[in-house]
């Protein structure tokens, strides 16, 4: 089974204020990142219950990590039926949670 994955306009601008953030410094770390969250959102079409629960009340909310350099990113996900996943937030995991 397949899933087919859809982004929150939020998720949207947080992919790209953190590419923005990025690129200022280093233009190939920022198209790295963008390529480790690229890979791991991709991961959710085949394996969204595999991640954590954001929620243990919601077992339909859930976060996936993405390790990038010493850090890396996390993504807030929705299992919304049998069929979507959609991204809700995208953070770097030293931001203190999702807005």
């Amino acid at each position: 089974m397949s899933y087919h994955l859809r982004y929150t306009d939020e998720a949207r601008k947080d992919l790209e204020r953190l590419y923005r953030f990025l690129v200022e410094n280093d233009t190939a770390a920022a198209r790295r990142a963008l390529e480790v969250i690229d890979k791991g959102i991709r991961m959710l079409e085949l394996f969204p219950f595999s991640c954590r629960k954001a929620d243990p009340g919601n077992s339909f909310l859930r976060e996936l990590i993405m390790p990038f350099k010493s850090t890396g990113y996390v993504a807030l996900f929705e299992i919304e039926s049998d069929s979507t996943v959609t991204i809700l937030a995208v953070r770097h995991q030293r931001e203190e949670d999702f807005h």
